[in-house]
Formats: structure tokens, C-alpha cells, sequence
């Protein structure tokens, strides 16, 4: 347990001395310092994650509100800048379950260029976080893109399989559960569904709310115990 707290450590300080030196305030721990400090009910699950959590709990607040959920997504962010967040934005709020979604834009090549094996350290590390504090996990398939429209040329389609495959593996092998979005909204092009998406990669609200009929049926297991 030392020597993985140790590597923790060390991932997150290599974090932020290779990305945050030149940048104010680079993960935005700003951007819910308010709403973080005036949390007083108990929550049942936090989701953690870029545009596409953020633009979920915006487009279907009733979801998040009703079930006592609620979201911490980052438009542009990568996992790097997650996992440097993941105490302010997730431990110290004490969830029940944390809900994670992420590898998108790291494959987009958002803030540099990255290996998939380093996207999926980057959340292992932030599961072995939450289990380190109590806090139950789920973990998510990145979405499907046929290509990025701010990224043209990374090979999507292939990498985000590559990742899914790797999450996929990682959270059988420990026994987490796995919100599949993928197998239910690809599309013949091997991207997002026209009728759930917007823009290829964010989805649109009926593809919400295809995501919340997934996740409904882990976390209503995973909230009904202790």
C-alpha cells in the first residue's frame, strides 16, 4: 500500500510539473470551488469527466437533481488534469460512488500527445484513489467518434477501441463495474449515432438519455448497498 501511495504521488506531482508551470490555474480547481463548499446534502454519485459530463448534468439537470447526483465535468479536460483534481473535486466531496468517464480528448490530443496504456494509468490511478477512500467506482467506455472536428487526422475510431478494450479489461479483472455507452450508440461508421449525437462526439438528449438507462441499472445496485 506505501509503494502504491508513493506512485500516486509521483504521478501527480509529474502532472504538474509537465503541464501546469505555464498555465493559470490548469486543472480550473476553480470552476467548482463555490459549489463544492456549499454541498450539504449526501451524494449519491459524483460524475467526474470533460464537455460531455458537464454538458449531461446542463442538458438533464432533473436527472442529477432527483437522484441525488451530481456532476463535475470540465469541457477540454484530459485525464492528467483530472486525476490532479480528483481530491478537490471528488474525495473530499465523500460520494458514494464516483462515476468516471474520460480518455476522449487525451486521444484527441488535447493537451499533447499520450499513450493509451498512460490514458488508462491515469484512471487506474484515479480508481485506486477512490477505493484508497472508501468510495466505490464505476468506470465508462469513451463514447464513439467517427473523428474530432477540432482534431481531424487522429485515428478515433481505432484508439478509442483500443482504450475501451483496456478500461474494459482492467475493471473485470478488479471486479468494477463498467458502464458500456459505446455498444449501445455506435453507429455502422463506427461512430456516434446520428440520432444521439450533435457534433460526433457530444451527444444530443436523447443520447443522455440513453447513458442514463446504463447507468441507471449499475447505480441502483451499487447506491442500494453498503
Amino acid at each position: 500500500m506505501k509503494n502504491k501511495m508513493i506512485l500516486i504521488v509521483l504521478i501527480l506531482l509529474n502532472s504538474l510539473l509537465s503541464f501546469g508551470q505555464n498555465e493559470k490555474d490548469w486543472t480550473q480547481f476553480s470552476k467548482y470551488d463555490k459549489a463544492n463548499k456549499e454541498i450539504k446534502r449526501p451524494i449519491k454519485a459524483l460524475f467526474l469527466g470533460n464537455s460531455i459530463t458537464e454538458g449531461w448534468q446542463n442538458s438533464d439537470s432533473t436527472f442529477f437533481l432527483k437522484n441525488s447526483y451530481i456532476g463535475r465535468g470540465i469541457s477540454g479536460q484530459v485525464t492528467s488534469q483530472m486525476l490532479v483534481r480528483f481530491r478537490a473535486d471528488v474525495i473530499n466531496l465523500k460520494p458514494k460512488v464516483v462515476v468516471i468517464l474520460a480518455g476522449t480528448n487525451d486521444i484527441a490530443l488535447n493537451n499533447g500527445y499520450i499513450t493509451i496504456q498512460h490514458i488508462l494509468e491515469n484512471i487506474v490511478s484515479m480508481s485506486e484513489l477512490a477505493k484508497i477512500n472508501k468510495i466505490k467506482v464505476v468506470l465508462c467506455s469513451v463514447l464513439p467518434a467517427h473523428h474530432y472536428p477540432w482534431r481531424e487526422g487522429v485515428e478515433s475510431i481505432k484508439l478509442i477501441k483500443e482504450l475501451n478494450k483496456k478500461i474494459s479489461d482492467y475493471a473485470k479483472k478488479n471486479k468494477i463495474p463498467y458502464a458500456d455507452y459505446y455498444k449501445v450508440m455506435v453507429d455502422a461508421r463506427m461512430g456516434l449515432d446520428p440520432k444521439y449525437q450533435k457534433d460526433e462526439v457530444h451527444p444530443n438528449l436523447e443520447g443522455y438519455k440513453v447513458m442514463e438507462r446504463v447507468i441507471q441499472n449499475i447505480l441502483n445496485n451499487k447506491t442500494s448497498k453498503r
